[in-house]
């Protein structure tokens, strides 16, 4: 199996698309497929349904069904699709199963969600993961600073369908050193931390960034990558600049309000509502006007 073309659909701005949801509190079905063609026609080439900006651990088994199967259904021939999975093995490799069903091409593996995660139990889960859907590239989501680069080997050693890395650690030292533990040119290195990240971590090896924000403004993230893609780190961080407070406010308090701030902004705009399910919750009324105004100042 040639997995070029998944290593190169990797090496981009990978959206996470929003879940946005009717009054009733259910997935407004209508209401995604626009928000997914308005980032398809914004230059998006990859997504991720189901990953935590669309409020993965917050939907039931079948509404990450049906937002996969919404997405690949709104990208089939315009993007590739690259579905969050996770949970108990059983779960994760159920909806790695349905993502290749429904005619996806990778699936992102949460971390795993367990109060005691060992190095060796953190290749197992995934071993079992990409074993089940070797026609699938397969992207570890990592959080975890500890977990050694030499165990991202292993796992790959025995499942060659594990071709890139969303690394979310911030801290651009360490995942220099990971990358480079794992092997600089096997894996695509995608920063998992957003645009606030992006340049430094592309300056120790990435070649791809997470975005959230991209689902309001798809013109500011690609200029972002543009931009490192061609070495102008000075221009990277003029985008920086922009959207830093933006930014900022998600990341706040161990990122309370990750997203939320970026529901309200697009709220603002009038393109969905504003809703967020628990844990997460809608920012009060005094901070609805500084998400508005930072979004007013952008090229939407």
């Amino acid at each position: 199996m040639d997995l070029s073309p998944l290593k190169a659909a990797l090496a981009d701005v990978v959206a996470i698309p929003v879940t946005p949801f009717a009054e009733d509190g259910s997935i407004d079905a209508a209401e995604h497929r626009a928000l997914l063609r308005r980032l398809l026609d914004g230059g998006v080439r990859i997504v991720t349904p189901n990953g935590n900006t669309g409020e993965f651990y917050a939907l039931t088994p079948d509404e990450r069904r049906t937002v996969t199967e919404l997405t690949v259904d709104e990208a089939r021939g315009r993007a590739t699709v690259l579905v969050g999975v996770g949970h108990d093995v059983p779960t994760a490799v159920a909806a790695a199963e349905h993502a290749r069903d429904t005619g996806a091409e990778m699936v992102m593996v949460h971390q795993p969600v367990h109060p005691y995660v060992s190095q060796d139990g953190w290749v197992d889960y995934h071993r079992a993961i990409a074993e089940a859907v070797p026609e699938l590239g397969v992207v570890p989501y990592i959080r975890n600073p500890l977990l050694a680069g030499e165990r991202l080997v292993e796992l790959a050693d025995s499942c060659p369908n594990v071709i890139g890395v969303k690394y979310a650690v911030p801290d651009a030292a360490r995942f220099g050193a990971f990358a480079r533990d794992a092997g600089l040119d096997r894996f695509v290195w995608v920063a998992g931390l957003a645009e606030l990240y992006a340049p430094s971590y592309f300056a120790t090896g990435a070649t791809g960034f997470t975005s959230g924000l991209v689902n309001i403004a798809p013109g500011v993230s690609l200029t972002m990558l543009e931009a490192l893609r061609a070495g102008d780190y000075a221009a990277a961080m003029k985008v920086w600049e922009q959207i830093r407070r933006f930014e900022e406010l998600r990341a706040d308090r161990q990122s309370a309000n990750n997203v939320t701030v970026v529901k309200e902004a697009l709220a603002s705009l009038g393109l969905c509502r504003r809703d967020v399910r628990a844990p997460s919750r809608i920012l009060p009324e005094a901070q609805r006007a500084e998400v508005a105004n930072q979004v007013a100042g952008w090229s939407i």
